[in-house]
Formats: C-alpha cells, sequence, structure tokens
C-alpha cells in the first residue's frame, strides 16, 4: 500500500504526538481493521442468534422465558451499561477498555458455545451484552483519537460502519449455513478467532499514547442509578410486546426506570454545578450541559429517531413477507438484502461527501431519502409484488445507512476529547431506545389492527414522520455548525466545563 509522510503536531485535545494527517494521508488499516472487527461482532451477534432459536430449544429443552431471554438479554444488559462503559472509557482510556470489552465478549462467547442449560445460555448472553457495552464506546473513542483529521477520520468512519453493516445484514445467512453445517454451538465458537485477532491487532497497532485515562474522580452513585435507570427502560421496552404496554410487569419496570434515571439527572446536575464552582473533585459521569450542544443534541435526536423507524418497520417487513407474502425464513432474508445490504453502497458514498462538506449533509440526505422510502410502502398490501416494494427497500435501507454513519462522524466531532467515550455512549443509548420502542410500538400496531396492512402502512407512516423530523433536525444542525467558530479543546478547558462546541 502506498504510503505518504505525515507531520506530526501537538493537536489541542488529541493525545500528545496524534497525527494531525491531511486528507491524502493513507488511512492506517490495522488500528481500523482492530476497532471495526470489535464493533462487528457486537452487530453480528444482534442477528446471528435468532436464526438457531429452534435448534438451542431442542438441544437445551429451553422454554419460552429462557429463549426470550436469549435473544432479548443480550440487548437490554448492552443498553444498560453503555453510560456505564463510556465513563470507564474516559476514566481508564479507550484502549484498556476495548481491550477489556473485547476479552468479556469473547470469553462469554466460549461460556455460550460450552453450556450445557439454558441458564447458563442465558448468563452467557448477558456477558456478551456487558463486554459491547464496554466495546462499543471505546472503539468510538479510539477511532477520534486515532484518526483526528476530519477528512480521515470520514473514512474511517465508512468503513468502520460498513463492516457493521454487513455483519448486520449478514447475521441470518451466516447464522443459517453455520448451524445447518456445524450447530448452534458454532456461532458462538465464530467469535473466538474474530475476537482474538482483534486484542493481537489492539495491542501491535494502537499505542497506549492513544489512550490517556483521567484522573477525575470516579461518580459510582451515578453509575449505579443509570445502570438501574436504563435497564428498567429497556427491560419494559423489550416486554410490552408480549405482555402489553399496561402489564404489571412493564408498568413496574418502567416505573423503576423513571424513578432512577430522574434522581441520576438530579444527581448529575448537583455535581456538575459543585464541580464548576470548585467544591468537589469528583466529576458527573454525565455533563448535562453537554446538551447545550445544538450539534451533539440534535444528533443524538436522529440516532433515536432513524433506530425507531427503521428497526421498527424492519421487525414488520420481516412478518409482512412471511405473513402476507408467505415468503420461506430463506426467501426472506434473501428479500430484505436490497435494504440491510446497502451498507456496501452507502459507505463509499458517505466518505466522498463528508470529506468535502462535513456530516450534516449526507446526514439530510440520508434522512430525506429514507422519508421518501418509507412512503413507498403505504401502497403495500398481501398481492403487492416484490419488485414494487424494492425502491422502498433500497431508499430505507441507504438513507438509515447514510445517516447512521453521518450521526457517528458528528458525535464524534462534536464531543469534547475528555467526554467522548460518554458523548458516544449516550448517542448509543439513544439508537438502542429507539430501536427496542420502534419493535415495540410498531409490533403492537400490527397485532391491535384490524388488520397486519394497517398496522404496516401506520408504521411506515410514523416512521417517515421521524425521519422528515430527524431531516429538519440535520438542517438545523448545519446552519448552526456554519454560523458558529471552531471552538478548539483548549479554549474550552480555559473557559471551563460548561463551554461546549456547538
Amino acid at each position: 500500500m502506498p504510503t505518504t509522510t505525515t507531520h506530526r503536531t501537538n493537536r489541542p485535545g488529541t493525545p500528545d504526538g496524534a497525527a494531525m494527517t491531511g486528507s491524502s494521508t493513507a488511512l492506517a488499516l490495522p488500528p481500523l481493521i482492530a476497532l471495526s472487527l470489535g464493533y462487528f461482532l457486537v452487530m453480528l451477534d444482534v442477528t446471528v442468534v435468532n436464526v438457531a432459536i429452534p435448534d438451542i430449544q431442542t438441544s437445551l429443552g429451553t422454554g419460552p422465558t429462557a429463549l426470550q431471554w436469549i435473544v432479548d438479554g443480550y440487548s437490554t444488559v448492552f443498553a444498560a451499561l453503555l453510560l456505564l462503559g463510556g465513563g470507564l472509557t474516559d476514566r481508564f482510556g479507550p484502549r484498556r477498555l476495548f481491550l477489556a470489552g473485547l476479552g468479556i465478549f469473547t470469553a462469554t462467547s466460549m461460556a455460550c458455545a460450552l453450556a450445557s442449560t439454558p441458564g447458563l445460555l442465558v448468563a452467557g448472553r448477558l456477558g456478551q451484552g456487558a463486554g459491547a457495552a464496554l466495546l462499543v464506546p471505546a472503539s468510538l473513542a479510539l477511532l477520534q483519537a486515532t484518526f483526528p483529521d476530519r477528512a480521515l477520520r470520514a473514512r474511517a468512519v465508512a468503513v468502520w460502519g460498513t463492516v457493521a453493516s454487513v455483519a448486520f445484514g449478514a447475521g441470518p445467512a451466516v447464522g443459517g449455513l453455520i448451524v445447518s453445517g456445524a450447530g448452534w454451538r458454532s456461532v458462538f465458537w465464530l467469535n473466538l478467532p474474530v475476537g482474538a485477532l482483534a486484542v493481537l491487532l489492539t495491542l501491535r497497532h494502537i499505542p497506549p499514547s492513544a489512550s490517556r485515562p483521567s484522573t477525575r474522580k470516579a461518580d459510582p452513585a451515578g453509575q449505579v442509578l443509570a445502570v438501574v435507570g436504563l435497564a428498567g427502560l429497556a427491560g419494559g421496552l423489550n416486554e410490552a410486546g408480549a405482555h402489553g404496554w399496561t402489564s404489571p410487569l412493564v408498568l413496574t419496570a418502567f416505573g423503576i426506570g423513571a424513578t432512577a434515571l430522574a434522581s441520576f439527572v438530579l444527581l448529575e446536575r448537583a455535581l456538575e454545578s459543585r464541580a464548576t464552582l470548585g467544591g468537589t473533585r469528583r466529576a458527573p459521569l454525565l455533563r448535562l450541559s453537554m446538551f447545550r450542544s445544538r450539534a451533539f443534541t440534535s444528533t443524538t435526536l436522529v440516532g433515536l429517531l432513524i433506530s425507531l423507524g427503521y428497526y421498527g418497520m424492519l421487525f414488520l417487513t420481516t412478518l409482512y413477507f412471511q405473513r402476507e407474502a408467505h415468503f420461506s425464513a430463506v426467501e426472506t432474508g434473501l428479500a430484505l438484502l436490497p435494504s440491510v445490504g446497502m451498507g456496501l453502497a452507502a459507505a463509499p458514498l458517505f466518505s466522498r461527501i463528508a470529506s468535502r462538506t462535513g456530516p450534516y449533509v449526507p446526514m439530510a440526505a440520508g434522512l430525506v431519502l429514507g422519508t421518501v422510502g418509507f412512503l413507498g410502502w403505504l401502497p403495500a398490501g398481501p398481492d403487492t409484488p416484490y419488485p414494487v416494494l424494492l425502491f422502498a427497500l433500497m431508499a430505507t435501507g441507504l438513507g438509515q445507512t447514510m445517516t447512521a454513519l453521518a450521526s457517528v462522524a458528528a458525535v464524534i466531532e462534536a464531543a469534547p476529547h475528555a467526554d467522548t467515550g460518554v458523548a458516544t455512549a449516550v448517542f448509543n443509548v439513544s439508537r438502542q431506545v429507539g430501536s427496542v420502542i420502534g419493535v415495540a410500538l410498531f409490533g403492537t400496531f400490527a397485532a391491535t389492527g384490524h388488520d397486519f396492512t394497517f398496522g404496516l402502512h401506520l408504521s411506515a407512516a410514523i416512521a417517515a414522520a421521524a425521519f422528515a423530523m430527524g431531516a429538519l433536525l440535520a438542517l438545523s444542525a448545519r446552519r448552526r455548525a456554519r454560523r458558529t467558530p471552531a471552538v478548539t479543546a483548549a479554549s474550552l478547558r480555559a473557559a471551563g466545563p460548561r463551554a461546549e462546541p456547538q
């Protein structure tokens, strides 16, 4: 691979010695591969296990409750621990947390593969969720530290996001092939060589200098409240589809989650106020003043909206092809490929646009395209020919992936260096919550409407409205960014903890 000369400066807000590269500098592949492989594992295990559920039920004699936790326990723990993972990333350094997350994920994957009872398999899946919660915010923080130049980082985010899209889209197909050839345990054995390779590349090609830990004191009470609050919210949303929104279990989970999150907000506000006045050395887990940044807040809301619309409709689209169009499981997977496989087209397109315009232009374009694509589902009925739906599938897939890549780049760009872990964790929490809300809400529409098609049409209209709202937020953030002069990390430190880039 050709190389170019790279000069080094100490850029404010980046680790000492981080390369201040130009857009002509070659992309450093080994660290990017390491970070991409970590996210590949996280996204693959979102979907690959679903295909193995029938074999797991037969092999272990698993009941319905345990099966639900095998599928949903992973995402519930992942969402619940993301803020904690982001805080630990900022406190101990992203390289250390990335390696810890990889180690936990790989070890618990082995535990899943060796599980002899449903309880052990559920415990392993919960452990995978914990490893993923450490891995994801750390990988995004390392992307910021390793690729400080905007144009170079846009290319890196495109590769990173492409790998995730391929993992998510290929999960059902890969899972089906592996399960049919080597059994359900092989789904988990697959993670071991991938995890080991990611660890090796990280140790060899991501230096400790890219992972400087913070000296601020921890916020244990905030960490506990965040975990309890997010676990209650995610657990309630996961159970709402099966038990109903007004069931005692769901209402109790929501009540616990809301109480804990409200207490968390009050605690973090008090800690930040005292830290600003110099009354305490203990820093809050989440500085609420970050939400004064229009770019950060808008992008976080966009993350929630696109996940609500896209993953909610993806859930209904799967049911539509199986129930209304009477496709087999394999045919359904192939029918969804034009949507879930659009990451291969979105990544180079995003990289080319974002390196010239910044993240908000491709973000707004993706949201507008997704809006139009969801409206393409309104004519769908039981007898609609598949080619008629191709535009809707491709437009929503391309729009969602383009927006997701742009949102990741915008969050990394907007976050102060000292808070990258928490900032990216907040963004990923919003995406997880949006996804669970979309699946639960749209699933309810499909189940309670007078027919499935009515629920599909209502859900498509809501998804289109969510993407359209996101487009307005992206355009507003772009206008604000063009009016606001650049703010360096050095000036943020001089101004105090309440100063934020807009």
